[in-house]
């Protein structure tokens, strides 16, 4: 198939709708670029299928283009996992319908609660041509946390995550804020396993996802690239994992003292 196509992509599709809807109203990329908070530049590269729009843009074109009816809601989730590499897809089709999702990671901020300075140093390291749609993809994940029947989150971090400087001060200051409100959310769990000199024995990132209905599911990250297991005993067994994690780690409640603490004594 050609690339050119408008069919080759959900992400080109998306583009070449809003380019039909746009000149059928005589409507200057500038002009539909106000509408959505963005420059024409954006607007240009989501037409052409260069960019993953965000989902403001879809909203923005539903609410300015007639007769849309929420078309381009409707298909902006087919644009925004057009950039999730081809094994991550599956995952985060399951992240979406989860009603818990349980987090461990020895030494980076995970990528379902990273800010998006933090997000863009990260991803950065990997030298992407398509850099700005991965930070765009990894923060609308984030929208399980805070739509209006949120995915209840618990996360337990080494100490060291919060001390290992990703990009600059001022974007580590941010990111321990993010977590420091999430650690003070009610509807969230934040710990974090101290640094007495002894290492834990967990090396690997992995997370568990619960739903209304069926079994758990266990993600670990890795290189090149993540898995999915729903064996029962690779879930009991990182269920088991978990558990112990949470009982070597502080409590909840010291949990924004200790992140404030630490934002003052490494990144003032």
């Amino acid at each position: 198939m050609d690339p050119a196509d408008p069919a080759w992509s959900p992400l080109k599709h998306f583009g070449s709708e809003v380019q039909l809807e746009r000149e059928r109203l005589g409507m200057k990329r500038a002009a539909l670029g106000k509408e959505a908070s963005c420059g024409y530049s954006l607007v240009a590269k989501i037409e052409t299928g260069e960019r993953v729009p965000p989902l403001e843009f879809a909203q923005a074109c539903d609410r300015v283009f007639p007769h849309s009816n929420g078309r381009f809601v409707r298909l902006w989730p087919l644009a925004l996992r057009y950039a999730f590499p081809p094994w991550f897809r599956a995952y985060v089709e399951l992240e979406e319908k989860a009603t818990s999702v349980r987090m461990f990671h020895p030494q980076l901020v995970p990528g379902l609660v990273q800010t998006e300075g933090y997000a863009r140093a990260v991803l950065r390291t990997g030298r992407p041509t398509n850099l700005d749609d991965l930070v765009t993809a990894r923060i609308e994940r984030q929208r399980i946390l805070t739509r209006d029947k949120p995915a209840l989150l618990w996360l337990v971090l080494n100490e060291v995550v919060l001390r290992n400087t990703v990009g600059t001060k001022d974007v580590m200051r941010g990111q321990l804020a993010h977590l420091r409100d999430l650690a003070e959310n009610p509807a969230h769990r934040v710990q974090v396993i101290r640094d007495n000199g002894k290492h834990h024995g967990w090396a690997s990132p992995f997370g568990l996802l619960s739903f209304t209905e069926g079994a758990d599911v266990v993600h670990v990250d890795g290189f090149p690239r993540g898995y999915v297991l729903a064996e029962t005993d690779d879930v009991r067994d990182a269920q088991d994992a978990y558990d112990l994690l949470k009982a070597m780690a502080a409590p909840p409640d010291e949990s924004a003292e200790l992140i404030d603490s630490i934002s003052k004594d490494c990144y003032s």
